[in-house]
């Protein structure tokens, strides 16, 4: 038998040894892994998870017994320290010598280390390895009981520098990245692009340094800050390295093999060396004269130089590599696929910005306007995996090429259609090189039944994830195409959907989160997960955000909508927008004392702007005793009820709106459901309160109340539906009573009314049968399912500032009352903003 060698055991070299052993033939080989790491090979695209519990099994692809079943000898902890071409043998650092017939070089790379002076200080770390993340976790844990201010810089502002930065924010340290270029992600985003994403950054707290080139780190035995040149120094008390890979091709340069000139195996299309009988795949590999570090292209390499060492000579790389990207920075979603920032002479681009909701997407098209050429998406990338696939097979463009970032128009069509329409050899899953006719395929005759059959089948989505989406989209409309059902699961540790899990917890009277997961999930649970099961304890007992605080997104933690420079914004309850003048005082007094931005909302209320988290309980204490609550503005759950003034001033008005907006509001308040709601009540058809805007609107006619329900406004506004007419008071609110609960029982996680009616079976009429008619013979039980949760209803910011435990969150340190010396803000008109940033 012969024998493959694999130097490096990451995950390229684990996906040739996957590869490898399942195609015919490997069975005439014997395969001997060697990896410098104490262990298997895990999983470095998701490597900040380990953040969450240190666990590094979590992170395994492959358990040492993997190895063993398919007759592979697994060497840890024993580096490959020299290759003899000539006898074909490598030596290793244990003192042993083995021969090989193959040699495959899957060595990877090096975090880039800059020559800066003082970089050999202690408290300066590399972002590679889980040794590394180790060390920086404890570093961190000494620099937090030192007392020291916790101020923490990346270098680097690309994707693993924000990777960094995140980790770095999730230790409880200050993050600072420090990026060379005038740009965040310069290989990935155009100028604009950057912009927002900057501007985005800096709003969850994390300070963004560019154009910095760093002459020396200071401090004596260890770092305490970074010099720029000049007056230009920042304090820091760590430093996580993240400015690019260096190809680790020292064994290839030993041995004689041709290396490019930066760095970087050569490598031809089979992933053959200058050495025939060695193969290099990965970061090791230069190939087309680039490095390639993303996962997709080592997989492919990896299964090239399987495919060669078996005999199938026709299994080549392509010259043309797909580097489209979309991930998660630090919860703020971002892609780009194609060209991403094309010159005008190659064609021009259609951009949407809304700089309000830090959302940006351009997409490039040809001249001619038939063809997708590249794209960008910040903040909202619902669309990219269509338009990713429009781009890989050619697909032809709209008329309107504007609606593929827009979306419809009120009386078009989408831009593209179904998954369905893709052609068979349309790649889905980049990483593991899965075409949708494979994954179609598996489904139609009778292979699959499943998502997860489909993973386990064909390991689509277990490399980067993410095709994750599209591949979900794939496998339920083909199942619903053969007349299958489908259910949605929320994430990968529940195999149930949002409707599935709700009724769980009703039935089994769960009231914690490690009571969900440790008897209906798996794993510790994510982002997506853990908010969502927050927020179904609130439907179903009106629990608050504080009862389970640590599984909360950052808003309802603290019980504020965080701003851009990491100050958080105070907007007390107004019901129906009625407020009386010593209120109105009460308000001005806290804004003066507090030194607070006010402004009046959209919603008939009052926002103050600006507040520090360690101020936050005392501004509630100073509005609480003056008979305000919270306003849930930072919540998924009832925002306002805007109402116009009704009969009571307006000569038109034909009801009284503003009592009954009180009602409504003051009936609703405090209740989560899967997405903000939003009301309104209008005193005639003038409609003054835009309530048919809203996730259910009121307004008065001849003989009553007409009720409308499923609008809303936003960047995709829609008009919400009549459902009853000419009701009274009572009827209106049974009603929504009725509406109400049926959506929290039913929707889908974040899905507004709107979206949630639009997808509802039947639709408008349906729901009439529901509501109205009590086709389900459910009326009475949503009825006395929203009492209970009127009857539980309790002020959050009551809650939380009469626990001294529950207010210790309200810090901006650890381990000091102080305030954030570092916050800056400037005049404006007479008031104050955030500096600004610099351009």
């Amino acid at each position: 038998m012969k024998t493959v060698i694999v130097i490096g055991n990451g995950m390229v070299g684990y996906k040739f040894c996957e590869k490898f052993v399942n195609k015919e033939g490997s069975e005439n080989f014997n395969v001997k892994v060697f990896g410098e790491e104490p262990r298997p090979a895990y999983d470095r695209v998701h490597l900040s998870e380990y953040f969450e519990n240190r666990d590094a099994k979590n992170l395994e692809l492959a358990t040492s017994d993997w190895y063993k079943e398919n007759k592979i000898d697994l060497y840890t902890n024993q580096k490959v320290t020299e290759i003899n071409r000539e006898q074909k043998t490598v030596s290793t650092s244990k003192g042993n010598t083995f021969s090989y017939d193959y040699l495959v070089m899957a060595t990877g790379s090096d975090a880039f280390v800059p020559p800066i002076k003082g970089i050999e200080k202690k408290g300066v770390f590399v972002y590679r390895t889980i040794e590394d993340l180790d060390a920086i976790l404890d570093y961190a844990d000494e620099i937090k009981r030192s007392g020291k201010p916790g101020n923490a810089a990346v270098l680097g502002g690309g994707l693993l520098g924000l990777e960094a930065a995140k980790a770095v924010m999730e230790m409880g340290l200050t993050p600072h990245v420090v990026e060379f270029s005038s740009k965040l992600m310069p290989r990935q985003l155009d100028t604009r692009g950057a912009k927002v994403l900057k501007h985005k950054l800096l709003g969850l707290g994390i300070n963004i340094l560019l154009t910095k080139s760093t002459n020396q780190l200071l401090g004596d035995d260890h770092i305490t800050g970074m010099d720029f040149g000049g007056d230009d120094k920042i304090e820091v008390d760590m430093l996580v390295v993240s400015a690019g890979i260096r190809p680790r091709d020292e064994l290839a340069k030993e041995c004689g093999l041709s290396v490019g000139e930066r760095g970087g195996v050569i490598v031809h299309h089979n992933m053959q060396t200058s050495d025939s009988n060695i193969y290099a795949i990965g970061e090791v590999a230069l190939f087309n004269q680039m490095i390639y570090g993303l996962v997709a292209p080592g997989y492919d390499m990896a299964n090239v130089a399987a495919s060669q060492i078996l005999g199938d000579e026709t299994v080549v790389m392509n010259d043309d590599i797909d580097m489209s990207t979309k991930l998660k920075l630090i919860g703020v979603d971002v892609a780009s696929f194609g060209n991403p920032s094309m010159p005008s002479a190659k064609g021009q681009a259609i951009i949407y910005e809304n700089k309000t909701k830090d959302l940006y997407k351009r997409i490039n098209v040809s001249h001619d306007g038939k063809q997708l050429l590249g794209g960008i998406m910040i903040g909202d990338v619902s669309d990219y995996d269509m338009l990713h696939q429009m781009y890989l097979n050619g697909m032809p463009m709209p008329d309107n090429a504007e609606e593929l970032i827009l979306g419809n128009r009120p009386e078009g069509s989408a831009g593209f259609g179904s998954v369905l329409d893709l052609p068979d050899t349309a790649q889905i899953c980049s990483c593991e090189s899965i075409s949708k006719g494979d994954i179609s395929g598996l489904i139609k005759e009778g292979t699959c039944n499943s998502l997860a059959d489909v993973i386990g089948h064909t390991k689509a989505t277990t490399g980067c994830g993410g095709c994750k989406p599209m591949v979900t989209d794939l496998v339920n409309e083909t199942l619903k195409s053969l007349g299958q059902d489908v259910k949605n699961t929320i994430c990968e540790h529940f195999d149930y959907s949002r409707q599935e899990l709700l009724d769980i917890i009703k039935i089994k009277k769960h009231t914690s989160f490690d009571d969900v997961i440790n008897q209906h999930g798996k794993g510790d649970g994510c982002e997506t997960c853990k908010p969502l099961i927050g927020s179904i304890f609130a439907s179903l007992y009106n629990d608050t955000a504080n009862e389970e605080d640590p599984i909360q997104d950052t808003n309802d933690k603290f019980l504020a909508n965080i701003q851009r420079n990491g100050t958080y914004s105070v907007v007390p309850r107004i019901p129906g927008g009625e407020i009386t003048p010593e209120k109105l005082i009460v308000i001005g007094e806290i804004g003066v004392k507090y030194n607070l931005y006010t402004k009046i909302t959209g919603g008939q209320r009052i926002d103050l702007f600006g507040a520090e988290l360690n101020d936050l309980p005392a501004i509630w204490r100073e509005l609480i005793d003056a008979g305000f609550e919270s306003g849930h503005a930072y919540g998924k759950s009832l925002r306002t009820v805007k109402t116009c003034v009704g009969s009571t001033w307006c000569r038109y008005g034909m009801d009284e709106s503003v009592s009954f907006g009180i009602e409504l509001e003051n009936r609703y308040k405090g209740l989560r459901s899967p997405h903000k709601l939003k009301g309104g009540v209008s005193g005639c058809i003038r409609e003054c309160a835009e309530a048919r805007g809203k996730d259910f609107g009121v307004i008065a006619v001849e003989g009553g109340w007409n009720l409308y329900v499923g609008g809303n406004g936003g960047a995709n506004p829609k008009h919400a539906i009549l459902l009853a007419e000419q009701i009274d008071n009572k009827t209106a609110i049974k009603y929504l009573d009725r509406f109400l609960m049926y959506y929290i029982r039913t929707a889908e996680p974040l899905q507004r009314t709107a979206a949630w009616l639009e997808k509802l079976e039947g639709g408008i009429e349906q729901l009439k049968k529901v509501v109205i008619e009590d086709s389900l013979g459910l009326a009475s039980e949503f009825e006395s399912e929203m009492a209970g949760l009127v009857a539980a209803y309790q002020c959050e910011w009551t809650q939380a500032i009469n626990n001294e435990e529950m207010k210790n969150r309200f810090k901006h340190f650890v381990n000091s009352d102080e305030g954030d010396d570092n916050l800056v803000f400037v005049p404006m008109r007479e008031q104050k903003m955030p500096e600004q940033w610099s351009k």
